[in-house]
C-alpha cells in the first residue's frame, strides 16, 4: 500500500512568480531561454523589500551624499529607518533628523530622504519647512 501523505518538511517553500513565462527544462538545456529574463526576475525580487521596507534617495539627496563624501552604511541606515517609523507614529511629515555622522531633511510618508548635510556643516544651516525633529 503506497502512502500518499506528503511531509511538509521535506518540501521547500517554493512560490510560483507573477508576469514570467514558464520554461520547461529541455529549453533550459537547449541554451534558448532569453538569460535577461533570469537577471530581470532577480532584480524585481530584490526591489521589492527595498520598496516595502527601505528608505529611498532623492537625486538631490544622492548627490549632497558623494559631494559631502558621506557613507550610508548600515548602522545609519538603521537609525534613519528607526527615526522614520517614530515620526510616522508622531505625525511627522517634512521631518529633520540628525545622527552623529549628518542631518537628513526626511519626507517621512514616502520613506524619501530629500537631502543630507555632512556633520561639520550642519552647524551653520538654518532648517526650513520641516515639522518636526528626531536625534538619534
Amino acid at each position: 500500500m503506497t502512502n500518499n501523505k506528503i511531509n511538509n518538511i521535506l518540501i521547500p517553500n517554493v512560490s510560483k512568480t507573477s508576469n514570467h513565462k514558464n520554461v520547461n527544462l529541455k529549453e533550459k538545456l537547449d541554451g534558448k531561454v532569453d538569460k535577461s529574463e533570469f537577471k530581470n526576475l532577480l532584480n524585481e525580487q530584490l526591489e521589492v523589500p527595498r520598496k516595502e521596507h527601505g528608505i529611498s534617495l532623492s537625486t538631490h539627496a544622492a548627490k549632497r551624499l558623494q559631494e559631502r563624501n558621506l557613507q550610508m552604511d548600515s548602522e545609519e541606515f538603521f537609525k534613519l529607518k528607526g527615526a522614520i517609523d517614530k515620526l510616522k507614529t508622531k505625525g511627522g511629515r517634512d521631518s529633520l533628523v540628525i545622527t552623529d555622522k549628518a542631518a537628513y531633511i526626511v519626507d517621512v510618508g514616502s520613506n524619501k530622504v530629500v537631502t543630507a548635510i555632512d556633520k561639520d556643516n550642519m552647524l551653520e544651516n538654518v532648517f526650513t519647512k520641516i515639522d518636526s525633529t528626531v536625534i538619534v
